[in-house]
């Protein structure tokens, strides 16, 4: 086999299923299971697999409050806001901005109670010039990834 496109093709098996063992990685991509390890080893260094993490669904834990906080910010506190906000436990995304808000984050709730409270804690910062919350009524795609395209040989 070549191994043309071959980093590209153990993502994606990773992809649908990230626990597949070396083994079967290689005789998935008919090439030998020193091939897959040494890939593997280049793109974990590399930081292009970052990690192997299971994908919770905190709607069956009673995480059932999704919440996009969207906030403008002073802007010398940018920095330091979004890294309080990815420090918290139910954020599960932070992004800083172009547009109308600075930052937009991503949490998940057990209730409005406890959206509520972290809100009125955020509004106690006084960085935070303008928040603007909206409550996900469904997700219609979550913790999605993509396969790489990958040109047939």
């Amino acid at each position: 086999m070549t191994y043309e496109n071959l980093d590209a093709k153990l993502i994606n098996a990773l992809l649908g299923d990230g626990r597949a063992s070396l083994r079967s990685l290689a005789e998935e991509l008919d090439v030998s299971v020193t091939t897959i390890s040494n890939h593997l080893k280049d793109l974990e260094d590399e930081g292009v697999i970052q990690g192997y993490t299971p994908i919770v669904d905190y709607d069956k834990l009673g995480y059932d409050v999704t919440a996009v906080l969207q906030l403008k910010v002073e802007g010398t506190a940018l920095p330091d806001l979004a890294e309080h906000l990815r420090a918290h436990k139910q954020m599960v995304s932070v992004y800083e901005v172009t547009g109308d808000h600075d930052i937009i984050a991503i949490g998940k709730f057990i209730d409005t109670d406890d959206m509520n409270y972290l809100i009125k804690e955020l509004l106690g910062d006084q960085d935070i010039k303008e928040s603007s919350t909206s409550v996900v009524l469904n997700a219609a795609a979550e913790n999605e990834q993509f396969e790489l395209d990958v040109d047939e040989e």
